[in-house]
């Protein structure tokens, strides 16, 4: 069993490296038309070198899994400016994906809980499919999109699951067919669970990326060895490793919020399930601390009797 980790957006080691700046509305109609929209170009070109620079700290430590930030670009989808972010960056997206196809690395972007198909509004759709069409774009131009994923979840249930469920596959059928097979569902930690989400991506051929922690804070009446063996089922198509999204409770009251690090008791049944059943995998750790929460996890985990650290960023079970 092989194991790669990664992690989300920001390398917390490095100096001044969000990849996340951004400019409200507000404050883009203070500065009018002509300095607001310098304002985005500057900020989506420190976004997107501190993304570079992230990178390239990724490759020195070996780490091969990360997922981009939603907030690349600021105002990407916003009604009232709608702007060009693809043509003035066109060479440094491109840098980019060179960079990330020549080592073989493996990106994805994860919108925020508001992109979903669940909805009741036409309106939540329509900005739904604008958001995803924003997201592969950026893919798109780094030209990788055909070896990524947009992470998404099933949305709401808005009291009435089974027909929130009937909602879903109506809306999605207005996302682009292109971007739809690029997309992943996970299962939440409230509502959506891995097997009701599981029911949802086998219908839609989608691959689930199963979230453990979420499973663990709203559980399925399946053992977890079924729903990891559907799990990896989802993902044939694609032909790649599963990704399975970890973290650990802050504490016992705020059990669904995620902790700094990554406890390592809390994740040891997933380990030996995986282990058992002989699958490797890809882990996005969802820690506070991100890349420093990795670090310290690969380090604890190649403690243990019988794992072997074989890079800066994965392991061999």
């Amino acid at each position: 069993m092989k194991i790669r980790f990664g992690y989300v957006s920001t390398a917390l080691n490095l100096w001044e490296a969000s990849p996340s700046r951004t400019v409200t509305f507000k404050r883009y109609g203070q500065l009018g038309k002509e300095e607001g929209d310098r304002r985005l170009l500057e900020i989506t070109r420190e976004n997107i070198r501190n993304t570079l620079r992230i990178i390239h700290y990724n490759i020195a430590h070996e780490i091969e899994v990360y997922r981009f930030s939603s907030s690349l670009v600021p105002l990407a989808t916003h009604p009232e400016i709608m702007w060009d972010f693809i043509s003035p960056f066109k060479d440094e997206w491109k840098q980019l994906g060179s960079i990330i196809k020549d080592h073989n690395l493996r990106v994805s972007f994860h919108p925020s809980q508001y992109t979903l198909f669940t909805g009741v509004r036409e309106e939540l759709t329509v900005n739904s499919v604008k958001d995803m069409v924003y997201h592969y774009q950026m893919l798109e131009a780094m030209g990788v999109q055909h070896n990524s994923n947009i992470n998404i979840h099933v949305g709401g249930a808005y009291g009435d699951k089974p027909t929130s469920i009937i909602r879903f596959h109506e809306n999605l059928n207005k996302l682009p067919v292109h971007i739809k097979k690029v997309m992943t569902l996970e299962n939440d930690d409230k509502t959506y669970t891995a097997q009701e989400t599981l029911a949802v991506c086998e219908k839609e051929d989608i691959p689930l990326a199963f979230d453990y922690h979420h499973h663990m804070a709203n559980p399925s009446e399946m053992p977890l060895e079924d729903i990891l063996s559907r799990v990896y089922q989802t993902w044939e198509r694609t032909k790649r490793v599963p990704k399975i999204h970890i973290s650990s409770p802050k504490n016992e009251k705020d059990y669904r919020h995620h902790a700094d690090y990554v406890d390592l008791d809390f994740i040891m049944p997933l380990l030996k399930t995986l282990k058992e059943m002989d699958l490797d995998a890809d882990f996005m750790i969802e820690a506070k601390t991100k890349d420093k929460a990795l670090l310290q996890l690969v380090e604890d985990v190649s403690k243990i009797r019988g794992i072997k650290r074989i890079s800066g960023g994965s392991i061999k079970w």
